[in-house]
């Protein structure tokens, strides 16, 4: 599946916050409040959905296990779009740590290099990419 799901989750009241069950990726997550606790369901559900993809696997379709619930448990809906997760999470910035000789960095700083900049270029360049071929 890819596009758009929405996916059964299980909200247990904890002495933090709220323990999440997402059952159809057989996975939990928490947050401190009920908002706070859907975000990360749905940070997880399109974290764990994109690296399936990744995997060459399907992602589940909702409800596609059991969902076994307490009296006291809230049952609600959390609404995932991979493609627009999966387009946010590649277009994150990423930090990268590199080192270069000192003179180099003279030289480099004497002229306003943008380092970002310059080295994702170059690696764009080996790998024969550009910005458009990726998204």
């Amino acid at each position: 599946m890819n596009g758009k799901g929405a996916y059964p989750i299980i909200l247990k009241r904890t002495a933090e916050g709220y323990y999440v069950e997402i059952p159809d990726f057989d996975i939990g997550t928490q947050g401190t409040s009920v908002v706070n606790a859907m975000e990360m369901a749905r940070d997880a559900i399109g974290l764990m959905g994109i690296d399936m993809e990744d995997d060459g696997k399907s992602i589940p379709e909702p409800y596609t296990n059991e969902i076994i619930r307490k009296e006291d448990d809230i049952l609600t809906l959390v609404d995932v779009d991979f493609t627009e997760y999966r387009r946010k999470v590649d277009n994150r910035a990423v930090k990268k740590n590199c080192t270069l000789p000192y003179w180099l960095s003279v030289e480099a700083d004497k002229r306003g290099l943008n380092y970002s900049r310059v080295l994702q270029e170059a690696i764009m360049n080996i790998l024969g990419i550009s910005k458009n071929t990726v998204n």
